[in-house]
């Protein structure tokens, strides 16, 4: 009982997005069997996001189980105030996702719900993308948060290469 009250405390401030429902059908010898699939992202607007996608026999248990799964596969976004620290193309399948870093006030550039709504639950509010090859709704997302995944801060690179960046990147380099 404790673990469930401390995991809805924890929990509490993540929104859910449901980005696409699916009805699926079986053709069986004495019908037909439908099922429903849910596409959803949740996400604190802090930099905390996750997605799954899951099938159930209604479309509420497709989602219930869907926002689930994702709240158990969070990672967290590195941001650059509102908008991501630099270019990045995110690849998944056919899909190639550009994300391309916005001054302030530019609002979120992308076509499509899934992209979208995956900026909006991070917290990013100034970004510019572009898609390329398939624009299923899966593989935007997944290129999308194979892009996001992939995105490092100036202390991240410098910690990996052991230099301080901070004078090179003004250029004040020796």
């Amino acid at each position: 009982m404790k673990r469930e009250l401390s995991n809805k405390k924890k929990f509490s401030s993540f929104e859910e997005k449901i980005v696409k429902i699916s009805k699926i059908v079986k053709v069986v010898k004495g019908g037909r069997r439908f099922r429903f699939s849910a596409l959803v992202v949740v996400g604190d607007q802090k930099g905390n996001i996750g997605f799954a996608s899951c099938k159930a026999q209604e479309v509420l248990e497709a989602i219930k189980k869907a926002v689930e799964k994702a709240k158990k596969n969070l990672f967290c976004v590195a941001l650059n105030g509102t908008t991501i620290p630099h270019e990045i193309i995110g690849r998944f399948g056919a899909t190639k996702f550009f994300l391309k870093p916005a001054s302030k006030g530019t609002g979120i550039v992308a076509g499509g719900t899934a992209a979208r709504s995956i900026f909006k639950l991070a917290g990013i509010t100034d970004i510019i993308t572009k898609t390329f090859g398939s624009r299923t709704h899966i593989n935007v997302l997944r290129a999308t948060v194979n892009g996001l995944k992939q995105l490092k801060t100036i202390q991240d690179a410098e910690k990996l290469r052991g230099v301080s960046l901070q004078n090179r990147i003004r250029g004040i380099a020796k």
